[in-house]
């Protein structure tokens, strides 16, 4: 039996690379003579460069970038030379502005910037990259993409003529955008963007609202943040002539999807938001290694409702039913089970606290992947 395991981060418990082998170490446990094959899986967040790089021998290259807080850091991205095309670039946004590159204490949501993210653009577009895709997941900033903007040319005036500084407390400030340096860098660059929500930028439902909390944002900052992304899409759409507040995956990355689609475009550049985990998908050949294993196991840290609405698993699952091979799922906790998973296994114990369960997330994986596979033996 030839099997694929492909799972995602067990999110602050194991990352991809980490979850697959212990799942791949729990069905060797069941089934030592099954050909087990890994390909760890990402949705646009931490671990996509390392993933589609390792998986088609591709290099990473590090560079000097500006992280969340403004100090200066190295982070890496990924260049995939392609015969008979120029390279593609593969960037993640959480190797400048990710969230777990700030301790808990110190986040600052207000002064975070995605600058970083701009900085790795434009060193991928002088090393050759004439497609690019920038996963936009696990960031801490909140800026709208602002200061990646920022980073590849655009200057941001307040209503006396004078550039504000990066972060998104300065954005309710701003009064105008020159974005003349940027149109030669991103002119006819295919720009692919990463995600794994359709939030928008803006709202209820928006990158501040949503996703803030996590990032640090307080009920007393939010609707400081709130104005300042309002002015943001305000002031784009009025200089720049990209609407972006009501673009579906907008609000991805604290809105560096909608900073993101409103530089691209207004330079000339072919942007697209798509799903984190279809792109990936793509660039690691997914479906071909489907369709050559006769089982897909695969794995995320909760599988519920929400696990449906495209998420990695999800995608896995689709493409592993139009193959005609089944698809089962270790999850660290499972509320619902979607139609396309054959038999799911939860990792973690009843009533074992979830920090425990995280600490000993490799153990409790690879058990629960092995009691899986033996029931899949026993049913099948």
């Amino acid at each position: 039996m030839r099997i694929l395991v492909c799972a995602q981060e067990f999110k602050g418990s194991l990352t991809a690379m980490q979850a697959t082998r212990a799942i791949a170490t729990g069905l060797h446990r069941a089934s030592p003579d099954a050909e087990v094959i890994e390909q760890p899986m990402a949705d646009g967040g931490p671990g996509l460069v390392a993933i589609v790089c390792a998986t088609v021998g591709a290099p990473t290259i590090e560079r000097s970038a500006t992280g969340p807080l403004g100090a200066p850091m190295d982070a890496r991205f990924g260049l995939v030379d392609r015969v008979g095309s120029t390279p593609l670039a593969v960037i993640e946004a959480a190797a400048t502005v990710g969230l777990t590159l700030v301790p808990v204490g110190a986040r600052d949501p207000a002064n975070a910037t995605s600058t970083g993210v701009g900085e790795q653009l434009r060193q991928a577009l002088l090393a050759g990259a004439r497609e690019i895709i920038v996963g936009v997941g696990g960031t801490a900033t909140n800026d709208g993409g602002a200061g990646l903007a920022q980073a590849l040319g655009c200057v941001l005036l307040d209503d006396h003529g004078t550039p504000l500084p990066p972060g998104p407390r300065h954005l309710d400030r701003l009064d105008r955008i020159d974005a003349a340096g940027v149109e030669t860098m991103l002119r006819g660059v295919r720009l692919r963007i990463a995600v794994d929500v359709t939030n928008r930028l803006l709202g209820a439902e928006g990158a501040t609202a949503v996703y803030g909390p996590q990032k640090g944002v307080t009920p007393e900052t939010a609707p400081m943040l709130e104005r300042a992304l309002k002015q943001w899409a305000r002031v784009v759409a009025r200089d720049l002539g990209v609407p972006i507040a009501e673009l579906d995956g907008g609000g991805a990355g604290g809105g560096i999807a909608a900073g993101l689609v409103a530089i691209g475009r207004a330079a000339g550049a072919d942007v697209t938001i798509e799903s984190g985990a279809a792109l990936v998908a793509e660039a690691v050949h997914l479906a071909e290694a489907i369709a050559q294993a006769d089982l897909v196991v695969t794995g995320e840290g909760r599988l519920d409702t929400q696990t449906a609405f495209g998420k990695t698993v999800a995608h896995i699952a689709a493409l592993a039913a139009a193959a005609g091979r089944p698809c089962i799922v270790v999850a660290g906790s499972i509320e619902a089970v979607p139609a396309t998973v054959a038999d799911a296994e939860a990792s973690s114990p009843p009533g074992m606290p979830t920090e425990q369960a995280m600490r000993a997330g490799e153990e409790l994986v690879s058990a629960a992947a092995a009691r899986l596979m033996t029931r899949w033996l026993r049913e099948h």
